[in-house]
């Protein structure tokens, strides 16, 4: 990890197309200005975090779907008078 320290209206360079700006110094966070091409995404921390937890939550658990699957064979397999 690199650390650096900037100051109000200094900048630096990640490779040669992305700029990112100090705009803003207050006690309570810094103010960027990220100038980068389109294909880039810039997307903040807590928001990725927040849609890789979605994404877990939406997809269905391996084995929940291989006991579904077996009752449901089961299911198939018993005759009518059974059920």
């Amino acid at each position: 990890m690199l650390i650096l320290r900037r100051k109000k209206n200094e900048s630096l360079l990640i490779g040669e197309d992305i700029r990112i700006t100090i705009i803003d110094c207050a006690g309570d966070g810094v103010r960027l200005a990220i100038d980068a091409p389109k294909q880039i995404s810039i997307l903040r921390e807590e928001l990725s975090e927040a849609e890789q937890s979605n994404k877990t939550a939406i997809a269905p658990n391996i084995n929940s779907v291989m006991l579904f699957q077996s009752i449901l064979k089961k299911k198939k397999d018993t005759p009518d008078s059974e059920q």
